[in-house]
This record gives structure tokens, sequence and C-alpha cells, in this order.
């Protein structure tokens, strides 16, 4: 039976300070109890797609329609005052069986701020994902940044684990489709949680041969509460 691969709590703090640099990443296997998730150790040949960002009221409504005919279901870690902007995206993605984590509110870097303002991010886009029928389980800091002090203190007040990730072709940086294409496929490995972001158009457009090219290596795709169970 595989273990699921926590990240070191020493890497999780230089997160916080550490900006984002270019090429594809990738995360370490030592466990740690800190209820943070990089990568899952199994055997298995799945993955988890993941989203931030969104919903984009231009991008969001192409990519659900591609996992819808690709039958792929993923995870999105949404920005609430997109949520409360864009509630129809929420639900249809719901209903497609996609997962809906949290991303905050604003997206600001969350070791910056107050304890008080970090439970005014969370618990407003908690509360925009629940007028829409959503209860988040997981939450990605805006930059991957935290505190081991804010991990604790989130974890036991919202429930939340965190969830980062061992793929990222950095798209962020607009770098292409063929290369995000590539970075991708070329870095996933079973139980990857992969990166993306569904506000870039390149990132959208890549999708579909990401999942094609993975596929034609035996991959499953997996939203992250399938993924971090195939890992027990």
């Amino acid at each position: 039976m595989s273990k699921l691969n926590l990240l070191p709590a020493a890497l999780l703090a230089a997160c916080a300070t550490t900006p984002p640099q270019p090429g594809p990443t990738r995360g370490p296997a030592a466990p740690s109890p800190n209820y943070s998730y990089h990568h899952v150790r199994t055997t298995e040949p799945v993955v988890a797609l993941t989203f931030d960002d969104g919903p984009s009221a231009t991008h969001t409504p192409r990519l659900l329609q591609i996992l819808r005919e690709q039958g792929v279901r993923a995870t999105f870690f949404v920005v609430g005052t997109n949520v409360a902007a864009r509630p129809d995206l929420v639900r249809q993605a719901a209903a497609d069986g996609h997962e809906l984590g949290n991303h905050s509110w604003s997206h600001p870097r969350l070791p910056d701020l107050t304890d008080a303002a970090v439970t005014a991010e969370l618990r407003k886009t908690a509360d925009a994902l629940a007028a829409v029928g959503v209860k988040p389980a997981y939450l990605r800091p805006p930059y991957g940044a935290f505190t081991n002090a804010q991990r604790q203190w989130v974890h036991q007040k919202f429930g939340y684990d965190f969830i980062f990730w061992d793929v990222d072709p950095n798209d962020w940086q607009r770098p292409g489709v063929a290369v995000v294409t590539q970075r991708v496929v070329d870095n996933a490995r079973p139980g990857s949680i992969i990166l993306l972001h569904d506000v870039h158009a390149d990132t959208v457009t890549a999708v579909p041969a990401i999942i094609a090219q993975l596929r034609a290596r035996g991959f499953r795709f997996l939203t992250v509460s399938e993924l971090l169970a195939a890992g027990k």
C-alpha cells in the first residue's frame, strides 16, 4: 500500500521567501506531518491536473468544454473575487465533477498578512463557494507562500490541507503552447500534482495535447481528493 508524500517543513518555509524560478519544478519526497502535499507516492499511473486563479470569463468556459470532451476531471483553486463575479462558472465546474479549492479572496502573499487578514481572505472565499453549494477541503496559498505557524492554525481553524505541486511549467511566464505541453509531459510521474492556470489562453490551448500525450504514456487523471486516496 503506497503512502502520501508530504513536504518537509524547511522547504515549505523557504517557499514563503523564494520567488518562482524559470523552468519545471519538482518537490522532494520526504514525509512531514504538516498537512501539506506536493505529490503522492504511488506506483499507479495517475496524476492530478490543477488550475489556479480562475474562474476566467474568457478561458475557463473553453477549458471546461475541453475537459468535458476528454472525460477528465480536474481540481480548480479559485480566487474568491472571481467566484463572486462568475458564480455560474463555478456551478458548472462542480456540476461537471471537478473539485474546487480555496486560493484566497484577492491572491495576496499570506506571510505578509496578519492572522485576521488571512482569516478574512479564506473565509470570504469559503463563503462565496458555499453560496454556490461548494465546501472546499483544500487550500493552495497564492505563490505557494505561507509560514509554518499559518499552516498550523489555518488547518485547525478551517480544516484545510495545503496542496502544492511537483510539476510546474511556469505557464504564468507565457512560454508558448508547445513549451507548456513539453514541460508537463516530460516531468509528470505517478502521483504528480500538475500546476496550471486557467487564466492564460496558451495554457488552455495546451490542455488537449497534455491529456493526449500523458494518456499515450498510460496516465489517468484524478481530482486531488482521488489522487490522495490513491496514495493511502
